[in-house]
């Protein structure tokens, strides 16, 4: 198991959760390599651990590893994952400067299907969206995001 602890601007360190799990070779006296990949830090510090589970239900942990990831201070609109979708799917990005932003759903036709995010965020994280499709047809859709009187747009594939 992978466990992860998000410690806060403030410095407090939020409980261990857990966030995957890599299914293991079995006994072996060769080494091994495993890997996982964790989409979903917004920045800040974090401190990473693996949980060891044996066959017979015993576990140990492994040294903790800590990660100061530092989030730009840009406007950046990640392409969605995964896409295509079925039916959900979520936006990511960052802010270059705290303030209001928007983030809305549009059809082919640029009809404005759903507005995701209208409020006031911080830069500096990475901030994350679920969109779910599963009122909508299957298609071509556009996401707008837009902050401090500027605008990216990325397309993405609904599948069901």
């Amino acid at each position: 198991e992978i466990e992860r602890k998000v410690i806060e601007a403030s410095g407090f360190e939020k409980k261990w959760e857990n966030i995957g799990f890599v299914k293991g070779n079995g006994n072996s006296n060769s080494p091994k390599q495993y890997s996982f990949i964790d989409n979903f830090v917004s920045g800040g510090k974090v401190i990473y651990r693996l949980k060891q589970i044996d066959i017979d239900g015993t576990f140990s942990y492994s040294n903790e590893i800590e990660v100061d990831l530092k989030v730009p201070k840009e406007l950046i609109l990640y392409q969605n994952y995964p896409n295509p979708s079925n039916p959900s799917t979520t936006i990511s990005f960052t802010i270059e400067k705290d303030g209001p932003v928007t983030l809305k759903v549009y059809d082919i036709l640029g009809r404005e299907i759903v507005t995701l995010v209208n409020s006031e965020l911080k830069a500096g994280e990475i901030h994350r969206v679920k969109f779910d499709g599963s009122n909508l047809s299957s298609g071509v859709y556009f996401y707008r995001l837009e902050s401090n009187n500027k605008g990216l747009v990325k397309k993405f594939t609904l599948i069901k």
